[in-house]
């Protein structure tokens, strides 16, 4: 062997075990069902998950989107291309993160019933709400700052959605606004909010979404207190780069003065992104602001998927925030059935949070789910190939959905009912 073939061998090896040392560290080695390269690192789960099979080394990742066989090849992808704080604030959950283990690991709380003899030889994924039909119920969650994983951000993810044609959510953090979102689409798309402490920003927010074309508003209601995201405060100490060249923490206005739903309104008094004070006085006074829909996000509990309905909001979205928000170890496929049983079909009822295969998205939308929001996915293709990266994910997701659909024997998704599903 030359010394120029010892050389490339050592780095190699080297740069495996940084890998490797980062993935003991950190959660993904800590919930195999989330991440597809845990193996040897941690005790298997109960049930083994068949993503031990995924590359550990890293010149052995995918080069391609084209080469993915499910959307966890592109994790290591996008950790290998994105900053370490990026990668972090991305992956991270809160405390002992085991809400977003918990996210994965509640799906074998429930089984399919397949039925048989059913002609699935043509399969109608198509599903409408508020007026407008998607091709798919796999929508797209709204998630910040994605020109932090890629050049394109937003506008590749749009692209992306319209190849599907997916519901798009936007981030109140987007990086790109929504009028070039919307015209990347080709197609209106909802608009999630922030409220922050301020209802003049809030309300500002609301009117530019919906001026935008916006047609609906997902008004997020689970970030109201503070949240120690471990993960990306570990991973932000190994990051070289000179963050403050981006960063500006002098104030919370100057923080975010130069995001695109900021721009031109007026921050001072701004203290809070989210807003601790949110009560039902605030939807009900959103409601005299905007002819958007108004959709609640982060609902978990039956009693406030009832009051949604009953105060004649437009729908609710099942969600923990990506186990993000709180640490209270619940998912949200635990929680979708009391919300659905709650509101009685008077309201859609959306979910997110830890799905990743087509079974998964089944569930959910055979316990009477009207579609199912895809977040950390599709922003790992973004990290890994841009545009390209975000189609191939939701091309995987859709067939998946649509073999899992041909599987229990539901040729469209109205024949996806309860009795598909078991808990055990």
């Amino acid at each position: 062997m030359t010394s120029h073939d010892k050389s490339g061998q050592y780095d190699r090896e080297f740069n495996r075990r940084r890998f490797l040392s980062f993935l003991a560290a950190s959660p993904l080695a800590a919930h195999g069902a989330t991440s597809g390269f845990a193996q040897g690192l941690s005790a298997p789960p109960k049930l083994p998950d068949p993503m031990i099979w995924a590359p550990l080394e890293l010149d052995k990742l995918i080069t391609d989107p084209k080469q993915a066989i499910n959307v966890f090849d592109f994790e290591p992808v996008m950790r290998k291309n994105v900053p370490p704080a990026h990668f972090g604030y991305m992956a991270s959950g809160i405390d002992d993160e085991a809400t977003l283990r918990a996210n994965r690991a509640d799906f074998q709380k429930f089984q399919l019933r397949p039925r048989r003899l059913v002609d699935v030889s043509k399969v109608d994924m198509s599903v409408t709400l508020f007026g407008q039909k998607y091709d798919t119920p796999i929508f797209i969650c709204p998630t910040g700052s994605n020109k932090a994983y890629h050049d394109e951000g937003e506008t590749a993810v749009a692209k992306a959605a319209k190849v599907g044609n997916h519901l798009q959510i936007l981030s109140t953090q987007t990086t790109v606004s929504p009028e070039e979102v919307i015209a990347a689409q080709g197609k209106p798309i909802w608009y999630q909010l922030y409220a922050t402490n301020k209802w003049d920003v809030a309300k500002a927010f609301v009117m530019r979404a919906e001026k935008a074309g916006c047609v609906a508003v997902a008004v997020t209601v689970d970030r109201n207190g503070g949240r120690n995201q471990e993960t990306l405060m570990r991973l932000r100490r190994t990051d070289n780069r000179n963050c403050v060249q981006c960063h500006d923490n002098s104030s919370l206005a100057a923080q975010y003065k130069t995001r695109p739903m900021y721009q031109g309104v007026d921050l001072s008094g701004l203290t809070n992104i989210q807003s601790s004070a949110m009560t039902w006085d605030f939807l009900k006074r959103l409601r005299d602001t905007t002819k958007m829909k108004i959709v609640i996000k982060g609902l978990l509990a039956h009693e406030d998927a009832k009051l949604a309905a009953d105060n004649g909001f437009d729908g609710i979205i099942v969600s923990n925030h990506g186990a993000r928000s709180e640490d209270s170890g619940r998912s949200t496929i635990d929680a979708l059935p009391e919300c659905i049983e709650a509101v009685g079909g008077r309201i859609p009822v959306i979910v997110d949070s830890g799905f990743r295969r087509g079974t998964d998205i089944v569930k959910a939308l055979a316990m009477g789910a009207s579609g199912v929001a895809v977040g950390r996915p599709y922003l790992w293709g973004l990290g890994a190939f841009g545009q390209p990266g975000v189609e191939r994910v939701l091309e995987l997701l859709r067939i998946e959905l649509r073999a899992a659909m041909q599987q229990v024997g539901a040729p469209s998704i109205k024949d996806l009912k309860p009795g598909i599903v078991r808990r055990v």
